[in-house]
């Protein structure tokens, strides 16, 4: 979206940890919402998607929060508070946070002269 002027909005992330095994945890998704509704009906479309695939326990808070959650989550939204909804599936944390954020406008690409260090740039080889 190319916008002007700063802009608020929520920055979402879905995140996966190995619980049986050391190691950071890994971004899966990110998206920029620009509204309350659209910040958690991205978690929600998410856990929509993945809940046939989830064991019996993961499902359950799936569908949990989004009845009785998600209103909760929007409220704090609403409220400009960061959320975040976790769930556990066969020894795996899933983790959406939802920041809000400030988006600050970039430069477009198209039809603009890129400064000269931009060509400088020079891909890596693929390993």
């Amino acid at each position: 979206m190319l916008m002007k002027l700063p802009r608020w909005g929520f920055w979402c992330e879905c995140w996966t940890e190995n619980l049986t095994e050391q190691g950071p945890p890994t971004l899966v998704a990110s998206f920029d919402a620009y509204s309350a509704p659209q910040a958690d009906r991205w978690v929600a479309i998410a856990l929509e998607t993945i809940s046939p695939a989830l064991d019996s326990d993961a499902s359950s808070a799936a569908w949990e929060w989004m009845y009785d959650g998600r209103i909760d989550t929007r409220r704090a939204l609403l409220r400009a508070e960061p959320c975040t909804v976790s769930l556990t599936h066969a020894g795996t944390r899933i983790t959406w946070t939802i920041q809000p954020v400030l988006f600050l406008p970039l430069a477009h690409r198209q039809g603009t002269e890129l400064p000269a260090c931009a060509h400088d740039f020079t891909a890596r080889p693929e390993e």
